[in-house]
């Protein structure tokens, strides 16, 4: 398969979240993937742009909602609505990529796919484009699951991680050049609290999980066997149910009954064989708005927003400010705050305290103030 493996690679963009941690520019009705978050392009755009590089647009693939899928028309208008795949409910990110791989083996029984979120950033998209290439001819080997590790530079702990078991020397030679690394997975991590975080740094073997994930259609099938029988029998019901006219029904009696869970846990963390490539690329999840602010800062979203003529800052200092275009702000004598404005809802935030944004969500839902979420 690796003289024309260029036919068989496809794309899978999950693009099914809410992202209430970025409330309140992430609505339910309009989800951060979408909304703009640096002004200028959608996170999905980009995604879409950067794995385009890689995979035509009738091979890539988006897992959304009903909702999801109106958003892809405003903003993807020339992307192939037939390519987007409709999940029922939310139910995390294994059903997720079960669903799309039962519609994807039907396509093609020798695909290597490509799973990606919608919403991280990427700076570097050469980099990251010479990465994805050299996942893809590892995976075509269909020997294991394969993934992206991130060196890490801090002790994140809003960050999942992966444990390396020692550099690994490819069965055949790197496509790009002698400059990837790549090993075999120990172990999978999950958000750790700082010490523990601490330590894998210290170690110098732990990457931050980037949540790209390549393997061929084979490979993660029997994982899902394997480690999932349940969530393979469905997704088997699907796979025969697709092209017929029992096809939307089967997927919403499955969805009615799939318990949520991720694909780090539920495959990756017991998958047998399961490589890790070593990226640099410039990556953040935009996980939260101290993410945001952090990229920002670092000139690493393109979208000027610190830049703005309209923010007039006066003896401030790690002061980030989003708001409405024509909104003038004034800024004196602040430190150390995020604040996030829009037409009706407004956001003050301490830095280092934007991960309990969740906590407010769940206050306003509580309050009954769902209209604002």
């Amino acid at each position: 398969m690796l003289g024309n493996q260029d036919e068989h690679v496809y794309a899978v963009i999950m693009a099914g979240g809410i992202g209430k941690d970025l409330w309140p520019a992430s609505r339910k009705r309009m989800p951060k993937q979408f909304a703009g978050l640096f002004r200028s392009e959608s996170m999905i755009f980009r995604t879409v742009r950067r794995i385009g590089a890689i995979v035509p647009s009738d091979r890539i693939f988006i897992v959304t909602s009903n909702a999801g899928k109106l958003q892809i028309e405003r903003c993807l208008q020339n992307f192939p609505l037939q390519n987007v795949i409709v999940e029922p409910g939310i139910r995390n990110t294994a059903p997720c990529v079960a669903l799309a791989t039962a519609y994807i083996r039907k396509l093609d029984p020798e695909a290597v796919t490509v799973v990606l979120p919608s919403d991280h950033l990427v700076h570097d998209e050469l980099a990251f484009t010479e990465i994805v290439r050299e996942g893809i001819a590892v995976a075509a080997e269909n020997t294991g699951l394969v993934t992206i590790g991130i060196k890490p530079d801090r002790p994140e702990t809003e960050y999942g991680y992966i444990q390396a078991a020692g550099e690994l020397k490819p069965s055949r030679p790197f496509q790009l050049g002698s400059e990837f690394r790549l090993y075999r997975v120990k172990t999978f991590a999950e958000k750790p609290d700082l010490h523990t975080a601490a330590q894998f740094l210290e170690s110098s073997d732990f990457f931050w999980n980037s949540g790209v994930f390549i393997w061929h259609v084979d490979a993660i099938t029997r994982e899902f066997e394997r480690s999932m029988p349940d969530l393979y029998k469905d997704m088997l019901h699907i796979y025969e149910n697709i092209g017929t006219a029992a096809e939307s029904k089967v997927i919403e009696d499955v969805y009615s009954w799939i318990h949520p869970i991720s694909i780090d846990y539920g495959i990756m963390e017991k998958a047998e064989t399961v490589f890790v490539i070593e990226g640099e690329f410039g990556w953040s999840d935009l996980g939260s708005w101290d993410e945001v602010m952090k990229a920002s800062q670092e000139k690493l979203t393109g979208g000027g927003e610190q830049d703005d003529a309209k923010i007039v800052r006066i003896d401030c200092n790690n002061l980030f400010i989003r708001k409405p275009e024509e909104k003038v702000v004034c800024a004196i004598g602040v430190c150390d705050l995020i604040v996030v404005d829009t037409n009706d809802a407004l956001l003050l935030c301490a830095k280092g305290e934007s991960h309990r944004v969740v906590d407010a969500v769940d206050t306003l839902r509580r309050e009954n103030l769902e209209e604002f979420l």
